[in-house]
């Protein structure tokens, strides 16, 4: 029996887990068979690699975004479906409308073990909701990948981040700073209150704030747009009516950044309250070109997506497991390294303004 064959097969036992208490305790308190150990040698959870494996083809990878039909999550799955087809694979994303429905990202976590995915790349809503789920798809051979947003280390194998978490906190701050003079009153839009990775962002930025440098800088505020549009922007206006004399609002986030300079480029505040934040090229051209926004960060989406479904790939071939140090390829991407707690960075951000802002299309 292959690897292949003896991989889907404990998958197939072990999926029936997740709903039949009775089929657990049974797998639970089995013997180890030969087959088992076989498919412990290749697995990632046993923390074992061979960076020369062969990359398995005809895998299933399922992405689970933070939100689907929001403009930034297409672009980066498309980077996905993109890599993992290239790779000979097969692609599919699944998802909730809403980016604070942790419940719902729970049930599609769920559904996939039960589907028998090879691998599972999810943007968490939650660091914690997820990670019974998660925890129960990796023991049935899962391989669990956290892109954009993290879950608690131990609930996947590895995490995609965007950038250093510690870069995109710090260079924000130093972003709005430099556009009001490091003088006055800003406020920082986020997400929802549990996403993982705007909360660590906000740590940096509040810990860049405590340099002597910006010391004439007041942070107000921080407040919750949800990721959705309407409460983003209706959030703008109520942090300019609370503070009339805010000088600049941050937002990393893509939904909230674009709704903010929605509300600036039709109010009074337009050029006179400086934003910036993370956006992507196509939504915020119109608004840097307008005046409404002088600069702003992000990485590219889309490459991304397609790390994550490159990450997902080598873990379920047997070339990396997670562990610290472990290095493989991701196509034209190049070669990267696994850091601490298995986390993989992207790269640096870009910062887009008018000079470079139309050389980008996504």
């Amino acid at each position: 029996m292959s690897l292949t064959t003896i991989a889907r097969t404990r998958r197939l036992t072990a999926a029936l887990a997740v709903t039949t208490a009775l089929v657990l305790g049974a797998t639970a308190c089995g013997g180890t068979t030969k087959d088992d150990a076989n498919k412990e040698a290749g697995s990632a959870a046993a923390g074992k690699a061979d960076a020369n494996a062969a990359t398995k083809k005809g895998l299933s990878i399922a992405f689970l975004p933070k939100q689907v039909n929001n403009p930034y999550f297409t672009t980066s799955d498309n980077g996905g479906k993109k890599a993992v087809e290239e790779l000979g694979s097969t692609y599919k994303e699944v998802g909730t409308s809403s980016g604070t429905d942790t419940s719902g990202q729970v049930s599609y976590v769920n559904t996939l073990t039960q589907q028998q995915v090879d691998g599972i790349a999810v943007s968490a809503q939650d660091p914690g909701a997820l990670c019974t789920a998660l925890k129960q798809a990796m023991k049935n051979g899962v391989s669990v990948v956290t892109y954009d947003s993290d879950t608690k280390p131990d609930c996947r194998n590895v995490f995609v981040s965007q950038a250093s978490a510690e870069d995109l906190g710090r260079t924000q701050v130093q972003q709005m700073a430099k556009q009001i003079g490091n003088k006055g009153e800003i406020a920082i839009l986020s997400a929802a209150q549990t996403a993982t990775n705007q909360n660590t962002w906000i740590d940096y930025m509040k810990d860049e704030l405590k340099k002597p440098e910006y010391k004439d800088i007041k942070l107000v505020t921080t407040a919750y747009g949800d990721d959705d549009a309407q409460k983003s922007f209706q959030q703008t206006q109520g942090l300019l009516q609370e503070h009339p004399k805010l000088k600049g609002i941050i937002s990393p986030t893509t939904v909230g950044i674009k709704a903010a300079a929605q509300y600036l480029s039709g109010s009074k505040y337009k050029g006179k309250v400086k934003l910036t934040g993370l956006g992507t090229p196509n939504d915020m051209r119109a608004y840097v070109k307008n005046g409404t926004v002088d600069a702003f960060e992000l990485w590219d989406p889309a490459k991304l997506g397609a790390l994550a479904a490159h990450t997902a790939v080598a873990l379920e071939s047997g070339q990396i497991s997670g562990k610290e140090g472990q290095t493989f390829k991701a196509g034209d991407l190049g070669e990267f390294t696994i850091g601490k707690d298995g986390v993989v960075s992207l790269g640096k951000p870009t910062v887009f303004d008018k000079s470079n802002i139309d050389n980008y299309k996504f």
